[in-house]
Protein backbone atom coordinates (compact mmCIF):
# COMPACT_ATOMS: atom_id res chain seq x y z
CA UNK A 1 0.00 0.00 0.00
CA UNK A 2 1.29 3.68 -1.01
CA UNK A 3 0.39 6.39 1.52
CA UNK A 4 0.77 9.99 -0.26
CA UNK A 5 0.37 13.41 1.19
CA UNK A 6 -0.01 16.66 -0.12
CA UNK A 7 -0.60 19.91 2.04
CA UNK A 8 -2.74 22.76 0.32
CA UNK A 9 -3.37 25.98 2.40
CA UNK A 10 -4.31 24.85 6.12
CA UNK A 11 -6.10 21.84 4.04
CA UNK A 12 -4.17 17.85 4.49
CA UNK A 13 -4.92 15.17 2.16
CA UNK A 14 -4.29 12.02 2.40
CA UNK A 15 -4.09 9.67 -0.68
CA UNK A 16 -4.00 5.89 0.03
CA UNK A 17 -3.63 3.45 -3.30
CA UNK A 18 -4.12 0.07 -2.78
CA UNK A 19 -1.11 -2.65 -2.90
CA UNK A 20 -1.50 -4.56 -6.54
CA UNK A 21 -3.23 -7.98 -6.16
CA UNK A 22 -4.51 -10.88 -8.37
CA UNK A 23 -6.32 -14.16 -7.84
CA UNK A 24 -7.16 -16.88 -9.59
CA UNK A 25 -10.62 -18.74 -9.97
CA UNK A 26 -10.94 -21.67 -9.34
CA UNK A 27 -7.45 -22.25 -7.36
CA UNK A 28 -8.15 -25.60 -8.37
CA UNK A 29 -7.99 -27.05 -11.83
CA UNK A 30 -6.77 -29.59 -13.89
CA UNK A 31 -4.44 -29.29 -16.82
CA UNK A 32 -5.72 -28.81 -19.90
CA UNK A 33 -8.78 -26.72 -18.30
CA UNK A 34 -9.24 -22.81 -18.56
CA UNK A 35 -9.06 -20.25 -15.27
CA UNK A 36 -9.72 -16.97 -14.81
CA UNK A 37 -7.48 -13.88 -13.51
CA UNK A 38 -8.23 -10.83 -12.34
CA UNK A 39 -5.97 -8.05 -10.92
CA UNK A 40 -6.30 -4.77 -9.04
CA UNK A 41 -3.64 -1.80 -7.81
CA UNK A 42 -2.07 -1.69 -10.87
CA UNK A 43 -0.87 1.37 -13.07
CA UNK A 44 -4.30 2.45 -14.79
CA UNK A 45 -4.34 1.83 -18.86
CA UNK A 46 -0.87 0.82 -18.86
CA UNK A 47 -0.18 -3.09 -20.80
CA UNK A 48 0.90 -5.92 -18.25
CA UNK A 49 2.24 -9.85 -18.67
CA UNK A 50 1.06 -12.61 -17.30
CA UNK A 51 3.63 -15.30 -16.16
CA UNK A 52 3.22 -19.12 -15.53
CA UNK A 53 6.12 -20.48 -13.40
CA UNK A 54 8.03 -17.94 -14.43
CA UNK A 55 7.10 -18.13 -18.49
CA UNK A 56 5.47 -15.23 -20.23
CA UNK A 57 2.08 -16.82 -21.02
CA UNK A 58 -0.51 -13.77 -22.01
CA UNK A 59 -0.46 -9.97 -21.90
CA UNK A 60 -3.54 -7.67 -20.71
CA UNK A 61 -3.74 -4.02 -20.34
CA UNK A 62 -5.55 -2.08 -16.72
CA UNK A 63 -8.62 -0.63 -17.12
CA UNK A 64 -9.19 3.31 -15.71
CA UNK A 65 -9.11 1.92 -11.97
CA UNK A 66 -5.81 0.06 -12.29
CA UNK A 67 -7.38 -3.50 -13.12
CA UNK A 68 -7.67 -6.40 -15.07
CA UNK A 69 -9.18 -9.90 -16.36
CA UNK A 70 -8.39 -12.25 -18.51
CA UNK A 71 -8.71 -16.22 -19.04
CA UNK A 72 -6.06 -18.73 -19.63
CA UNK A 73 -5.56 -22.28 -20.34
CA UNK A 74 -3.31 -24.55 -18.31
CA UNK A 75 -0.74 -25.97 -20.42
CA UNK A 76 -1.76 -29.64 -21.46
CA UNK A 77 1.30 -30.98 -20.28
CA UNK A 78 1.57 -29.01 -16.84
CA UNK A 79 2.35 -31.66 -14.59
CA UNK A 80 0.30 -31.88 -11.15
CA UNK A 81 1.14 -29.83 -8.38
CA UNK A 82 1.40 -26.15 -6.90
CA UNK A 83 2.51 -23.75 -9.45
CA UNK A 84 3.24 -19.90 -9.38
CA UNK A 85 1.16 -17.12 -11.38
CA UNK A 86 2.00 -13.74 -11.66
CA UNK A 87 1.20 -10.62 -13.43
CA UNK A 88 3.61 -7.68 -13.80
CA UNK A 89 2.39 -3.99 -15.07
CA UNK A 90 5.73 -2.04 -15.28
CA UNK A 91 8.01 -2.47 -12.01
CA UNK A 92 4.63 -3.84 -10.20
CA UNK A 93 4.08 -7.18 -9.54
CA UNK A 94 2.04 -9.49 -7.35
CA UNK A 95 1.97 -13.48 -7.61
CA UNK A 96 -0.27 -16.18 -6.55
CA UNK A 97 -0.52 -19.96 -6.04
CA UNK A 98 -2.97 -22.06 -8.38
CA UNK A 99 -3.27 -25.98 -7.51
CA UNK A 100 -3.16 -28.53 -10.43
CA UNK A 101 -4.58 -31.44 -10.47
CA UNK A 102 -4.29 -34.49 -12.51
CA UNK A 103 -6.50 -34.97 -15.03
CA UNK A 104 -8.02 -38.67 -13.70
CA UNK A 105 -6.91 -40.85 -17.13
CA UNK A 106 -4.22 -41.67 -14.59
CA UNK A 107 -3.98 -43.53 -10.23
CA UNK A 108 -0.26 -43.89 -8.89
CA UNK A 109 0.84 -45.93 -6.92
CA UNK A 110 4.38 -45.53 -5.04
CA UNK A 111 7.17 -48.66 -4.69
CA UNK A 112 10.02 -48.74 -3.05
CA UNK A 113 13.60 -50.85 -4.03
CA UNK A 114 13.97 -49.07 -6.29
CA UNK A 115 11.96 -45.36 -5.57
CA UNK A 116 9.43 -45.73 -8.53
CA UNK A 117 5.91 -44.62 -9.67
CA UNK A 118 3.56 -47.11 -11.16
CA UNK A 119 0.84 -45.30 -13.45
CA UNK A 120 -2.79 -47.05 -13.69
CA UNK A 121 -5.58 -46.41 -15.98
CA UNK A 122 -8.89 -45.60 -14.70
CA UNK A 123 -9.74 -49.31 -15.11
CA UNK A 124 -6.73 -50.49 -12.26
CA UNK A 125 -4.16 -51.65 -15.71
CA UNK A 126 -0.94 -51.22 -15.39
CA UNK A 127 0.39 -48.31 -18.03
CA UNK A 128 3.67 -47.56 -17.01
CA UNK A 129 6.55 -47.41 -14.64
CA UNK A 130 8.79 -44.34 -14.04
CA UNK A 131 11.88 -44.99 -11.61
CA UNK A 132 13.38 -42.12 -9.36
CA UNK A 133 16.35 -40.52 -11.25
CA UNK A 134 15.91 -42.40 -14.22
CA UNK A 135 15.23 -41.72 -17.90
CA UNK A 136 13.98 -44.80 -18.44
CA UNK A 137 10.14 -45.50 -19.12
CA UNK A 138 8.26 -49.04 -19.59
CA UNK A 139 5.05 -48.59 -20.73
CA UNK A 140 1.85 -51.55 -21.77
CA UNK A 141 1.73 -51.68 -25.49
CA UNK A 142 1.27 -53.91 -28.23
CA UNK A 143 2.72 -57.10 -28.06
CA UNK A 144 5.59 -58.05 -29.65
CA UNK A 145 8.03 -60.79 -30.48
CA UNK A 146 12.16 -60.17 -30.16
CA UNK A 147 13.51 -63.56 -31.93
CA UNK A 148 16.82 -64.48 -33.75
CA UNK A 149 17.78 -67.69 -35.51
CA UNK A 150 20.32 -69.01 -32.98
CA UNK A 151 18.17 -67.86 -30.13
CA UNK A 152 16.77 -71.08 -28.40
CA UNK A 153 13.39 -69.74 -27.37
CA UNK A 154 12.11 -65.68 -28.22
CA UNK A 155 11.15 -63.52 -26.09
CA UNK A 156 7.06 -62.38 -25.90
CA UNK A 157 5.66 -59.11 -24.22
CA UNK A 158 3.67 -56.07 -24.31
CA UNK A 159 6.58 -53.76 -22.65
CA UNK A 160 8.27 -51.29 -24.46
CA UNK A 161 10.89 -49.22 -23.43
CA UNK A 162 11.17 -44.83 -23.80
CA UNK A 163 13.01 -42.30 -22.60
CA UNK A 164 11.86 -39.15 -20.72
CA UNK A 165 13.54 -36.03 -21.76
CA UNK A 166 15.32 -35.77 -18.35
CA UNK A 167 15.97 -37.94 -15.31
CA UNK A 168 12.23 -38.89 -13.47
CA UNK A 169 11.80 -36.86 -10.46
CA UNK A 170 8.68 -37.93 -8.65
CA UNK A 171 5.69 -36.34 -10.72
CA UNK A 172 4.20 -37.98 -13.60
CA UNK A 173 4.20 -35.42 -16.93
CA UNK A 174 0.79 -37.09 -17.69
CA UNK A 175 0.80 -35.04 -21.44
CA UNK A 176 4.18 -37.23 -21.69
CA UNK A 177 3.06 -40.57 -20.88
CA UNK A 178 -0.56 -40.08 -22.47
CA UNK A 179 1.74 -39.22 -25.80
CA UNK A 180 3.75 -42.13 -25.32
CA UNK A 181 0.92 -44.46 -25.26
CA UNK A 182 0.09 -43.31 -28.37
CA UNK A 183 3.59 -43.22 -30.19
CA UNK A 184 4.02 -46.32 -32.73
CA UNK A 185 7.54 -45.33 -33.32
CA UNK A 186 10.68 -47.62 -32.96
CA UNK A 187 11.26 -48.00 -28.89
CA UNK A 188 14.35 -49.38 -27.38
CA UNK A 189 13.97 -52.32 -27.59
CA UNK A 190 13.12 -51.83 -31.42
CA UNK A 191 16.14 -50.38 -31.48
CA UNK A 192 18.13 -52.61 -30.22
CA UNK A 193 16.83 -55.16 -32.70
CA UNK A 194 18.02 -53.17 -35.94
CA UNK A 195 21.59 -54.42 -35.09
CA UNK A 196 21.40 -58.05 -34.93
CA UNK A 197 22.41 -60.39 -37.98
CA UNK A 198 20.52 -59.99 -40.88
CA UNK A 199 18.67 -56.71 -39.99
CA UNK A 200 18.16 -54.40 -42.90
CA UNK A 201 19.63 -50.87 -43.28
CA UNK A 202 18.45 -47.87 -42.06
CA UNK A 203 18.59 -44.44 -43.51
CA UNK A 204 18.08 -41.16 -41.91
CA UNK A 205 17.04 -37.88 -43.64
CA UNK A 206 20.35 -37.07 -44.52
CA UNK A 207 20.62 -40.10 -46.57
CA UNK A 208 23.04 -41.59 -43.27
CA UNK A 209 22.97 -45.18 -42.39
CA UNK A 210 22.07 -45.62 -39.33
CA UNK A 211 21.12 -48.88 -38.35
CA UNK A 212 22.22 -52.95 -40.54
CA UNK A 213 23.60 -55.83 -39.58
CA UNK A 214 26.20 -54.30 -37.34
CA UNK A 215 29.90 -56.32 -36.81
CA UNK A 216 31.36 -56.09 -33.69
CA UNK A 217 34.75 -54.61 -34.72
CA UNK A 218 37.54 -54.98 -37.77
CA UNK A 219 39.41 -58.48 -37.63
CA UNK A 220 43.11 -57.97 -36.56
CA UNK A 221 46.33 -59.83 -37.78
CA UNK A 222 45.54 -62.63 -35.29
CA UNK A 223 41.93 -63.25 -36.33
CA UNK A 224 40.37 -62.20 -32.92
CA UNK A 225 37.87 -59.42 -34.02
CA UNK A 226 39.11 -55.33 -31.99
CA UNK A 227 37.33 -54.12 -29.16
CA UNK A 228 37.12 -50.09 -29.69
CA UNK A 229 34.24 -49.64 -32.09
CA UNK A 230 31.73 -47.09 -30.40
CA UNK A 231 28.47 -45.67 -32.18
CA UNK A 232 30.46 -43.01 -33.72
CA UNK A 233 32.88 -45.24 -35.17
CA UNK A 234 30.15 -47.15 -36.91
CA UNK A 235 28.63 -44.17 -38.21
CA UNK A 236 31.65 -42.81 -39.70
CA UNK A 237 31.00 -39.28 -38.23
CA UNK A 238 33.49 -36.80 -35.36
CA UNK A 239 31.68 -36.62 -32.47
CA UNK A 240 32.17 -33.64 -29.39
CA UNK A 241 32.25 -33.79 -26.18
CA UNK A 242 32.91 -29.89 -24.94
CA UNK A 243 36.29 -29.20 -26.19
CA UNK A 244 37.49 -32.56 -27.21
CA UNK A 245 36.44 -34.82 -30.45
CA UNK A 246 36.62 -38.22 -31.09
CA UNK A 247 37.33 -39.15 -34.93
CA UNK A 248 35.92 -42.28 -35.76
CA UNK A 249 38.03 -45.42 -36.87
CA UNK A 250 37.80 -46.01 -40.47
CA UNK A 251 38.11 -49.80 -39.77
CA UNK A 252 35.23 -49.65 -37.53
CA UNK A 253 32.58 -48.41 -39.55
CA UNK A 254 29.72 -50.25 -39.33
CA UNK A 255 30.99 -51.80 -36.10
CA UNK A 256 29.55 -51.31 -32.61
CA UNK A 257 31.17 -53.58 -29.51
CA UNK A 258 28.95 -53.82 -26.50
CA UNK A 259 29.21 -50.30 -24.85
CA UNK A 260 29.36 -48.60 -28.04
CA UNK A 261 25.59 -50.54 -28.65
CA UNK A 262 24.29 -49.30 -25.50
CA UNK A 263 26.01 -45.99 -26.48
CA UNK A 264 23.97 -46.03 -29.69
CA UNK A 265 20.48 -47.04 -28.92
CA UNK A 266 20.59 -45.43 -25.89
CA UNK A 267 22.37 -42.04 -26.59
CA UNK A 268 22.30 -41.35 -30.24
CA UNK A 269 19.02 -43.28 -31.10
CA UNK A 270 16.90 -41.72 -28.02
CA UNK A 271 18.57 -38.87 -26.73
CA UNK A 272 20.52 -39.56 -23.07
CA UNK A 273 23.60 -37.70 -23.21
CA UNK A 274 26.60 -39.29 -23.46
CA UNK A 275 29.98 -38.33 -22.34
CA UNK A 276 33.70 -40.08 -23.02
CA UNK A 277 34.63 -39.63 -18.90
CA UNK A 278 32.35 -41.02 -16.06
CA UNK A 279 30.53 -38.02 -15.24
CA UNK A 280 27.48 -39.27 -13.61
CA UNK A 281 25.01 -37.25 -15.98
CA UNK A 282 25.82 -39.03 -19.15
CA UNK A 283 26.63 -42.51 -20.52
CA UNK A 284 30.07 -42.79 -20.24
CA UNK A 285 32.28 -44.94 -22.86
CA UNK A 286 32.82 -48.38 -20.98
CA UNK A 287 30.91 -50.87 -19.22
CA UNK A 288 32.33 -50.54 -16.13
CA UNK A 289 32.05 -46.86 -16.32
CA UNK A 290 28.40 -46.89 -17.14
CA UNK A 291 27.76 -49.46 -13.97
CA UNK A 292 30.01 -47.35 -11.85
CA UNK A 293 29.01 -43.62 -13.44
CA UNK A 294 25.74 -43.43 -15.20
CA UNK A 295 22.56 -41.84 -14.97
CA UNK A 296 19.51 -43.61 -13.06
CA UNK A 297 19.87 -45.91 -10.80
CA UNK A 298 22.09 -49.11 -9.71
CA UNK A 299 19.08 -51.64 -8.91
CA UNK A 300 21.53 -54.77 -8.10
CA UNK A 301 24.72 -53.80 -7.13
CA UNK A 302 27.78 -55.99 -7.85
CA UNK A 303 28.88 -57.89 -5.25
CA UNK A 304 31.79 -59.62 -7.28
CA UNK A 305 29.16 -63.28 -7.13
CA UNK A 306 26.71 -64.74 -9.45
CA UNK A 307 23.55 -62.63 -9.59
CA UNK A 308 20.56 -65.31 -8.74
CA UNK A 309 17.56 -62.75 -7.60
CA UNK A 310 15.95 -61.28 -10.25
CA UNK A 311 12.52 -59.23 -8.39
CA UNK A 312 14.06 -56.23 -8.94
CA UNK A 313 15.31 -56.73 -13.06
CA UNK A 314 13.27 -54.89 -15.44
CA UNK A 315 12.72 -54.57 -19.40
CA UNK A 316 15.36 -51.95 -20.61
CA UNK A 317 17.85 -52.50 -17.96
CA UNK A 318 21.13 -52.69 -18.36
CA UNK A 319 22.66 -55.85 -16.99
CA UNK A 320 26.77 -55.59 -16.54
CA UNK A 321 29.11 -58.92 -16.44
CA UNK A 322 32.83 -60.59 -15.58
CA UNK A 323 32.94 -62.72 -18.16
CA UNK A 324 36.64 -62.09 -19.11
CA UNK A 325 39.45 -63.86 -17.38
CA UNK A 326 42.17 -61.09 -18.23
CA UNK A 327 40.98 -58.15 -16.24
CA UNK A 328 40.62 -59.15 -12.75
CA UNK A 329 36.86 -58.82 -11.53
CA UNK A 330 36.31 -55.51 -13.10
CA UNK A 331 32.84 -55.39 -15.08
CA UNK A 332 34.11 -55.96 -18.70
CA UNK A 333 30.60 -56.58 -20.71
CA UNK A 334 27.04 -54.57 -20.80
CA UNK A 335 24.22 -55.69 -22.20
CA UNK A 336 20.25 -54.65 -22.00
CA UNK A 337 17.88 -57.01 -20.65
CA UNK A 338 15.00 -58.00 -23.03
CA UNK A 339 12.39 -59.98 -20.83
CA UNK A 340 11.13 -63.55 -20.22
CA UNK A 341 11.76 -66.10 -22.95
CA UNK A 342 9.02 -68.72 -23.87
CA UNK A 343 11.45 -71.11 -21.92
CA UNK A 344 11.26 -69.33 -18.93
CA UNK A 345 15.02 -68.10 -19.49
CA UNK A 346 15.42 -64.16 -18.27
CA UNK A 347 17.39 -62.87 -21.69
CA UNK A 348 19.26 -59.95 -23.11
CA UNK A 349 21.12 -58.86 -25.80
CA UNK A 350 24.71 -57.26 -26.50
CA UNK A 351 27.12 -57.09 -29.01
CA UNK A 352 29.52 -59.80 -28.71
CA UNK A 353 32.70 -61.17 -30.35
CA UNK A 354 31.67 -65.02 -30.75
CA UNK A 355 28.99 -64.38 -33.09
CA UNK A 356 30.88 -60.70 -34.57
CA UNK A 357 27.94 -58.23 -33.32
CA UNK A 358 24.77 -57.39 -31.53
CA UNK A 359 22.66 -60.91 -30.64
CA UNK A 360 20.12 -62.10 -28.54
CA UNK A 361 20.94 -65.44 -29.22
CA UNK A 362 22.77 -68.56 -27.91
CA UNK A 363 25.67 -68.99 -30.36
CA UNK A 364 28.85 -68.94 -28.24
CA UNK A 365 27.40 -68.17 -25.03
CA UNK A 366 23.46 -68.16 -24.03
CA UNK A 367 21.90 -65.12 -23.77
CA UNK A 368 20.77 -65.99 -20.42
CA UNK A 369 20.95 -64.67 -17.02
CA UNK A 370 19.97 -67.55 -15.08
CA UNK A 371 21.19 -70.77 -14.94
CA UNK A 372 25.37 -71.92 -15.66
CA UNK A 373 26.07 -71.17 -19.02
CA UNK A 374 29.43 -68.27 -19.47
CA UNK A 375 27.25 -64.81 -18.89
CA UNK A 376 25.00 -66.44 -16.45
CA UNK A 377 27.31 -67.46 -13.91
CA UNK A 378 29.05 -63.59 -15.09
CA UNK A 379 26.05 -61.78 -14.27
CA UNK A 380 27.16 -59.16 -11.44
CA UNK A 381 25.16 -55.93 -11.10
CA UNK A 382 22.08 -54.08 -12.96
CA UNK A 383 21.16 -50.69 -13.32
CA UNK A 384 18.27 -48.89 -15.04
CA UNK A 385 19.33 -45.94 -16.85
Amino acid sequence: MMVMVSASSSILTLVVEAAALISVSPQTAKAGETVTVTGSGFAKRKDGSLKFNGTNVARFKTDGTGAFSLQYMIAPSTSPGAHIVTAKVGSTSSSTQIEVQATGLYSYTQMSNPARTIASDTAGAWVATFTDGSYTVTLAGPQRTFAESTATYPVTHSTWVRVLPSPFTGVVDEAWLTAARADATPDLLAFAMQYIENALSIYDSTGLQIADDADYGPVQEDGTLQEGSDFNDYLGLPWTYGSTTDNPEALQIGSLDCSGYMRMIWGYRSGVPLSLDSIGSALPRRAVQMYASAPGVVTVPNQGTQVEDFSSLGVGDLVFFDASTDDGTDIDHVGMYLGLDTGGHHRFISSRKGINGPTLGDYKGRSTLNGTGLYATAFRAVRRL
